[in-house]
């Protein structure tokens, strides 16, 4: 895989490095130190092209949202992990239909799981996610006398309420009339039960962990890309969730 690490900060750059070569697989590695470096790299094309960029956020000039809208306008565009200390930018970076998002300091794991989805993307050299198409699996959600819908791959997570369900994206969330047996049961390649009253899309699972609730004592929790609160897992559904990670 050919990578392109763009980060203004040296020492981040050698620490990405250094990462990569702990990851004991065949990466040809560059390095920019801001966007227009970056370009320039992506444009000359010499030897292989570019399958992923590492890229920061907060740059001087051009910063690495902005230089994301640029890359993705080039034929055969490669795939964008973003890699900040800024969390908040989260939304803003899957809005931009990223692989991933990373938060510093890089944990050589999670870094490996980045590769790892990048690695899986359908085309040979990855590329970010198209846009969601008409047929594209989606939940259509009244809302205020007017009718939104809701791509699957912005949705979180679903939660049963007393009359309703929560449907969580990376922005907002929108209520739903309706059964959550039946939204598992018509959505179960999206999403999986992890607790009586929750359901998480499986694309967004990162890890399951021990976590005490005031309400029912110490047990387990599920984290979500995207998302900075833990989710309740249930006792029963803990197999499963792991099996899933796995998978991924």
């Amino acid at each position: 895989m050919n990578i392109l690490i763009v980060d203004d900060e040296a020492l981040a750059r050698s620490r990405l490095r250094t990462l990569l070569s702990d990851c004991h697989a065949d990466y040809n590695v560059q390095e920019a130190a801001h966007a227009a470096e970056a370009l320039t790299v992506l444009q000359q094309r010499t030897g292989a092209d570019i399958d992923l960029v590492l890229l920061d956020i907060h740059m001087p000039g051009q910063d690495g949202l902005s230089l994301a809208q640029t890359i993705q306008q080039m034929p055969n565009p490669p795939a964008i992990v973003f890699v900040t200390a800024h969390v908040d930018h989260a939304v803003s970076a899957f809005e931009l239909d990223a692989t991933d998002y990373l938060t510093k300091p890089v944990r050589l794991a999670r870094l490996q799981q980045a590769l790892a989805k990048v690695q899986r993307l359908p085309r040979a050299q990855g590329t970010v996610t198209p846009p969601v198409a008409d047929n594209e699996a989606s939940i259509v959600i009244q809302e205020r006398g007017r009718t939104v819908r809701i791509p699957m791959a912005e949705v979180l997570y679903l939660k049963a309420e007393q009359k309703y369900v929560t449907v969580r994206t990376f922005a907002r969330s929108y209520i739903l009339d309706g059964s959550l047996s039946e939204l598992e049961a018509r959505y179960a390649e999206h999403f999986m039960r992890v607790h009586r009253s929750m359901l998480v899309a499986r694309r967004a699972l990162r890890s399951i962990e021990k976590h005490y609730d005031a309400e029912e004592g110490e047990g387990w929790a599920v984290r979500l890309q995207g998302l900075a609160e833990l989710l309740p897992v249930s006792r029963r559904q803990v197999s499963a969730v792991r099996e899933a990670l796995t998978l991924q």
